[in-house]
């Protein structure tokens, strides 16, 4: 996959074109990617895919920063390229962008600077200033710029709609398995390992301290998980606790992301590491000592093990 930042030299043969943020690259996402791929195949185009980045609430919403996002733009890199398409744009959203009407985003970008000759649009495409661009607008500007339009219908999983702010929803409230399946993947963190209190070691339960790797990417509801960790290339298994450490924090502390490794004994401070998420086990709560905490940690092992190792529960 190739990446654009500039446009002035774009070229591409037929260009068949979705736009949108793709947050979290999900099954809804991949149904239109794979038309797309089809549809070039069909007419011997190249896959275009248009993205922005700052996602526009972080420009426009005053407060945008508080709402969190499924991925960095690194992980969405990632992601698009293993979907196999042929080109990633990456338009820098700006307060000026944002006043483009419907007709001047068509006209400016997808005509005018991609060359557009076929749009695939999802089932809730909205676009332009105060997002008043929809298919009809879409439909009504591919006759008079000599394009074809379509637009899909909605993915559906358990017989929801898969959206990314579903998504969103499910991890907020600690529905992992609801997630992983609306993204058709597990859902993961990037981070770098830092030192914590260690206190873990007194209990037999030694653990390291994740800091994700941007402020905007969405951490899942406090409380225990069981995880799967890529560490140097290599994958091991864990659990995790997402929250406040009620039990060996006096307050006022900030949350952190806690993870004992199984089987583990070596210094890792430093490294990066991603952490695949998948199940949530309990809820964080304070223990009455620190030996309650150890026995109730031996059970959330036994748990965690249980659900890494396949067995339903």
């Amino acid at each position: 996959m190739k990446i654009h930042k500039d446009l002035r030299n774009f070229n591409v043969v037929t260009p068949v074109v979705t736009v949108g943020i793709f947050d979290g690259v999900h099954l809804g996402h991949i149904t239109i990617l794979n038309r797309l791929k089809n549809l070039a195949r069909k007419v011997k185009g190249e896959t275009v895919i248009i993205t922005f980045w700052p996602h526009p609430r972080m420009v426009l919403v005053s407060e945008g920063s508080n709402l969190k996002y499924l991925n960095t733009l690194t992980e969405k890199q990632i992601l698009l390229d293993r979907s196999g398409i042929d080109h990633l744009v990456i338009i820098p959203f700006t307060k000026g962008l944002s006043h483009y009407s419907a007709r001047e985003f068509i006209k400016k970008i997808l005509v005018d600077m991609i060359g557009v000759k076929y749009l695939v649009v999802g089932y809730n495409h909205q676009f332009g200033k105060n997002r008043q661009g929809d298919f009809q607008a879409l439909l009504s500007c591919s006759e008079e710029y000599h394009f074809t339009v379509e637009q899909l219908d909605a993915k559906i999983v358990d017989e929801e709609k898969v959206s990314s702010t579903k998504i969103r929803e499910a991890l907020l409230s600690g529905r992992i398995k609801t997630a992983n399946s609306f993204l058709g993947y597990d859902y993961f963190l990037n981070g770098t390992i830092v030192a914590g209190k260690k206190i873990g070691r007194s209990i037999g339960f030694p653990t390291v301290n994740v800091l994700a790797e941007e402020d905007y990417k969405m951490i899942p509801r406090d409380g225990v998980y069981a995880v799967e960790l890529v560490l140097g290339g290599k994958t091991f298994r864990g659990m995790l606790n997402v929250g406040i450490r009620p039990t060996v924090n006096s307050g006022g502390e900030a949350k952190s992301i806690e993870v004992h490794i199984f089987d583990f004994d070596q210094e890792i401070y430093g490294q990066n590491v991603t952490l695949i998420f998948k199940q949530r086990i309990r809820d964080e709560k304070k223990f009455e000592n620190m030996e309650a905490l150890a026995e109730q940690l031996k059970l959330d092992k036994q748990e965690a093990l249980k659900i890494l190792a396949g067995e339903k529960l």
